[in-house]
């Protein structure tokens, strides 16, 4: 049973990109509640199947005619070939087949009828204004960090669209609105003010210049038009007749002329910058797709969003400072990039940070502004190091068509069958307030929708969806529930695409065939969104283990008060490990990271997919020696010996840490030397390995190599479940290594379930 469920998970995320927690549903409200977990799935939209690619379609889907459901035929519908006729799975409505099927019969069935997913290309409306690109960058940094950036940056206009309309802006203590022209010439704004769009209309003589192409249809090329009757063609050029221009404006940037006093940092106004980056696209290009891509080298200290003073005597908040609600300027910054991110996100532009310093930027503030548009995020120490040049880079990745993998201001609508209703999404969207049939009065993160606005997406780009079962009455093991999401987007081919996934399980009250990792990746987002907004972190504990214990013993095999007679099943024995590894980890415990960091980590737990997001959880862990051969180990300290290698993936970090002998041998240059040739190749296994993982990895792990002993072994000591420490009773020996914490083992931490899941008093 567990290898079929296997095969059909992993078989139904490459076709589909969806992965549910439970893979058969429970068939009334009650049985719902009983198994503890509300059902949900994480859901890639634009996910690229490696066995079954997709058929090229490039017409209009068809309908349901129902109007309050206009359902999109797909493979779960009953077809009557010889009246012509389809029923909708949702509503049961009978809808006739449109005039050009007229040849289908059972044995030449349309690709609606034999893909769950489909991706039609709508060829009728083509969308008048290609992808926006606008940089807006700090120049607040050393020389040697902006010449690095610049470099970046230069190399990322060779990546872009031919037709990519480009726009620069640069910021200090005032801001520069540039024109891209031979004239090298800008507006210039207060950093220390906000601006209305009202306002930089009027000053800039800019409108929208969607309307203006669309008043002069007459014209072969609509586009041309907008210089004539519109100011915003100097800020905004297509990069095939702007690269002079644009090459010659970023390799003259220099650094901030402000001089900055001693004891005092530069005055950034980041802010009001991305606020005037946030309105020129708000007037010119509403709805169009667009990304204003930010780099930052340290924290807004002036104007709107100021995170910190200029004081360098005052350090930039903690998450002590946050608890105790001593952070002076978090409230007010928040409120200003919330603000900014609503706005960006109606309009589908998305906002990108990348911030590199060895201090904090403000990313815990501006959160928003990435988390709610699909933007991406890099947080690094340098604009020079490997891991921002690599991780920028990536952002413009190609298709094999040479087009850029990414696709702008999408709509992702969600249907379901009557038994069944939308409880709310986690993710890097916002609503869209669009309430009918299929929306739960249960709200789960962003809820109270059947639609929400992606204003970017990805190949990878993975959200949670949780629903309610609604159905009051059992019903009998052959009726099958439905969910439809339909995902309208803009791609960069210049054509609106509808990408439709439609997806039918069975209902039960037995085996409802649990999905242990996918459970974690949806209990994680829900711990983390419930910190994010309503709960501070003892309160997130207690949450997951009360739904630890009450999974324990709803589905665990036990004597009452017996906690010797406690067992899992395998489709749930890896759970408890999972959550222990969960409260453990950079996403539930603050304690030795910024709130900078904890941002950061979450917006990446937020957007990644299964395996990506338990890897950031669980890290996984491969052992080297002369022994055995290389193989997975236990995330344990007993894992750790003198003569063996480890590899350990986090996801953020890539840590090869070599045992104490190994680490010894290595000093002495052993590998060097003739007769030690398997030597050399034992340390050279983990580092291939290491740069396979780090292939295409967004943003670039940290490459850490380290030896026993030493400081940095922390970053894999901090990981493994300590079950030898400073406290315990076992001799150190060479079985595994002593870690330095006062945290609980695995191993007690099962106890202690056990003891709680079997107790007659505990709660169920």
């Amino acid at each position: 049973m567990a290898t079929s469920l296997q095969e059909f998970i992993e078989n139904t995320e490459d076709v589909d990109g969806i992965r549910f927690n439970w893979n058969v549903w429970p068939n009334t409200r009650v049985e719902a509640a009983k198994v503890v977990l509300p059902l949900g799935c994480l859901f890639t939209p634009l996910r690229e199947s490696t066995t079954r690619p997709l058929p090229p379609i490039e017409y209009e889907p068809v309908v349901c005619a129902r109007q309050n459901c206009k359902s999109i035929l797909n493979p779960y519908c009953q077809v009557d070939f010889r009246g012509r006729m389809w029923i909708c799975p949702f509503c049961m409505n009978r809808n006739p087949f449109p005039a050009h099927y007229s040849q289908i019969s059972e044995t030449c069935r349309p690709y609606e009828l034999q893909y769950s997913t489909l991706d039609y290309k709508i060829l009728r409306a083509p969308i008048p204004t290609p992808p926006i690109f606008l940089y807006v960058i700090d120049t607040c940094m050393e020389e040697e960090e902006l010449n690095s950036l610049k470099q970046s940056i230069l190399t990322s206009l060779k990546l872009l669209p031919h037709n990519a309309l480009v726009g620069l802006i640069t910021f200090g203590r005032i801001i520069s609105l540039w024109e891209i022209n031979s004239n090298l010439r800008s507006f210039v704004f207060k950093g220390s003010k906000d601006y209305t769009a009202k306002q930089l209309q009027e000053w800039l003589g800019i409108r929208n210049a969607v309307q203006v192409m669309q008043q002069a249809p007459q014209h072969p090329n609509a586009a041309m038009n907008v210089n004539k009757h519109n100011n915003a063609h100097k800020f905004l050029q297509p990069i095939s007749q702007a690269d002079n221009v644009l090459n010659d404006l970023i390799g003259q940037l220099s650094r901030d002329t402000w001089r900055t006093a001693q004891a005092k940092r530069s005055l950034r106004a980041t802010g009001s910058a991305l606020s005037i980056a946030v309105s020129l696209l708000e007037i010119v290009y509403p709805n169009c797709g667009a990304r204003i891509m930010l780099f930052i080298g340290g924290p807004c200290t002036t104007g709107p969003g100021m995170i910190i003073d200029d004081e360098l005597k005052n350090t930039i908040r903690s998450h002590h400072d946050i608890e105790k609600d001593a952070a002076k300027y978090m409230k007010k910054a928040m409120k200003h990039y919330q603000a900014l991110a609503q706005r960006s996100a109606v309009n589908g532009h998305t906002i990108d940070i990348m911030a590199c310093a060895l201090d904090q930027t403000g990313l815990h503030e501006m959160k928003y502004c990435v988390n709610s548009t699909g933007g991406l995020m890099i947080m690094g120490d340098s604009f020079d190091s490997s891991l921002f040049k690599t991780s920028f880079q990536r952002i413009f990745a190609k298709d094999g068509e040479g087009c850029l993998k990414m696709a702008f201001n999408a709509v992702l609508e969600i249907k379901t069958s009557r038994e069944l209703k939308v409880s709310g999404c986690i993710g890097s969207c916002v609503s869209m307030n669009v309430r009918n049939q299929y929306v739960s009065d249960t709200e789960i993160g962003i809820g109270n929708t059947a639609q929400w606005k992606f204003c970017s997406l990805t190949s990878g780009l993975t959200t949670s969806f949780y629903f309610d079962i609604v159905q009051t009455q059992a019903m009998n093991q052959q009726q099958r529930g439905y969910i439809q999401f339909v995902t309208q987007y803009q791609g960069v081919d210049g054509y609106r695409h509808v990408r439709v996934t439609t997806v039918g399980r069975n209902f039960t009250n037995t085996d409802f065939a649990f999905d242990q990792e996918s459970a974690c990746v949806l209990v994680a987002r829900l711990a983390c969104h419930r910190a994010q907004t309503e709960s501070n972190g003892p309160d997130v504990l207690r949450w997951l283990d009360r739904n630890l214990i009450r999974i324990c013993q709803r589905f665990g095999e036990f004597h009452k008060d017996s906690p010797e007679s406690f067992q899992l099943s395998p489709l749930y024995s890896m759970f408890p490990q999972f959550i222990f590894h969960l409260r453990r980890s950079q996403f539930i415990q603050v304690f030795n990271n910024s709130p900078d960091e904890t941002s950061f980590y979450r917006h990446s737990l937020f957007r990644e997919d299964c395996y990506n997001s338990l890897v950031m959880i669980q890290p996984t862990l491969l052992a080297y020696s002369f022994t055995e051969p290389t193989q997975p180990v236990l995330l344990d300290t007993s894992s750790i010996m003198t003569e063996r290698i480890l590899l350990m993936d986090t996801f953020f970090h890539i840590v090869i840490f070599h045992g104490e002998t190994i680490a010894a041998w290595k000093k002495a240059n052993y590998h060097n030397q003739p007769g030690y040739e398997g030597f050399a190749k034992l340390l050279e296994a983990p580092i291939n390995d290491a740069n396979d993982l780090m292939l295409n990895r967004f943003p670039l792990p940290r490459y850490i190599v380290c030896d026993q002993g030493s400081s940095q072994a922390r970053f894999l000591l901090s990981k493994v479940n300590p079950s030898t420490t400073h406290n315990s009773t076992m001799g150190y020996g060479d079985a595994g290594g002593a870690v330095l914490t006062d945290d609980v083992s695995l191993q007690l931490f099962m106890e202690h379930l056990k003891k709680l899941a079997v107790s007659s008093s505990a709660a169920t």
